[in-house]
């Protein structure tokens, strides 16, 4: 059964226009603005299982691409967000390149299913290289969303 991702991005999840310039300042920038929407209530848990999940191994990808994420269960459903830096910002990616697309996961400790199956929905779309330029083109909202869709 495929995930739908349209469902789990609305406008207070997408994110066009980041303004930190560092690894960790993206990530609080992130969670932050999920505390603003309500998506999050327990900002220092978030932001502690995230940045322990980024301590342990980067989650700066290929192509652009930087999946940072964590569990906690001050959350009780996955919650996404994906967000842009068209600058591009030093993730220590695999490849050694900028990152630009950040697509962010929170889950519940207890439960894997959802969060594993969102990451591979996200990953399949975002190796096309037309995905990652419309999602980089993107001025809206709307047109974020319209690539996951």
């Amino acid at each position: 059964m495929k995930m739908n991702l349209k469902k789990l991005l609305g406008k207070e999840n997408v994110f066009l226009d980041l303004k930190s310039s560092s690894k960790k300042d993206i990530i609080k920038e992130m969670i932050d603005r999920l505390v603003v929407s309500g998506k999050i209530k327990d900002r220092e848990a978030a932001l502690e299982a995230v940045l322990t999940r980024e301590e342990k191994m980067s989650t700066g990808m290929e192509n652009g691409i930087a999946i940072p994420h964590g569990k906690t269960d001050s959350v009780d459903q996955l919650i996404t967000a994906v967000a842009l830096k068209k600058e591009g910002v030093d993730f220590d990616s695999m490849d050694g390149q900028v990152s630009t697309i950040f697509i962010m996961t929170i889950s519940p400790q207890s439960r894997s299913g959802p969060h594993i199956q969102f990451l591979a929905e996200v990953s399949k779309l975002l190796k096309e290289p037309e995905a990652r330029e419309m999602l980089l083109a993107a001025r809206t909202v709307e047109e974020v969303i319209r690539v996951f869709s």
